[in-house]
């Protein structure tokens, strides 16, 4: 499943990179721990966090995830928003938990 379907099926908003939403979602990992994010995620992954600074975006870049989720209405840093628009990395926001939002993305992304 592509970004922009996850995105306009779970009415998220599109924070940054709005251009790379045809990237496909091909599973999900959750955390804050960067380190935990590094060592277990796998390329083509959403990643869902509450971390906002600009580190998240390296970590997605350097794990090739396909994009990246904020939890609880958390917008990203100024410095981590610019970094995601020149990475091609995609922000996206949601209101609600976490718990909540990795059902709803299981439900549709898994057969």
């Amino acid at each position: 499943m592509q970004i922009e379907t996850l995105a306009r099926e779970l009415n998220l908003k599109v924070s940054c990179a709005a251009g790379n939403l045809k990237r496909e979602v091909k599973g999900g990992y959750v955390g804050d721990l960067l380190s935990d994010v590094m060592a277990n995620s796998k390329e083509g992954d959403i990643w869902v966090t509450r971390q906002v600074h600009q580190n998240i975006v390296a970590v997605a870049s350097l794990k090739d995830l396909a994009g990246i989720i904020l939890i609880q209405g958390s917008e990203p840093a100024h410095d981590t928003a610019a970094k995601a628009n020149a990475e091609g990395i995609p922000i996206l926001v949601t209101d609600l938990p976490a718990f909540e939002i990795v059902g709803l993305i299981y439900k549709l992304i898994k057969p």
